[in-house]
């Protein structure tokens, strides 16, 4: 049996919903990330910083593609905390 659109439209409605619930969260990920990399403190116009991030998500990709073909990737380096005293 055929839902009617009625139906539909809610099933839409909720999936918009939980879109927006998961972008919510992404960007706020993504900015406590920025924050912590010292991105607040930087005066930088916001195409530049969107044209920065994409080349940063393109890397990435491009990283996973590798993995997946069976290729190594470049090995990811984590930065060192900043602040604080290390090893003493």
């Amino acid at each position: 049996m055929k839902k009617p659109s009625s139906r539909i439209r809610e099933e839409i409605a909720k999936l918009q919903e939980q879109l927006r619930q998961a972008e919510t969260r992404e960007a706020e990920r993504i900015g406590r990330i920025a924050l912590r990399a010292g991105l607040g403190e930087i005066e930088v116009d916001e195409p530049d910083l969107q044209s920065a991030f994409e080349k940063l998500a393109a890397r990435f990709r491009e990283g996973s593609r590798a993995a997946i073909q069976g290729r190594t990737a470049p090995p990811h380096t984590p930065r060192a905390p900043q602040g604080g005293a290390q090893g003493a």
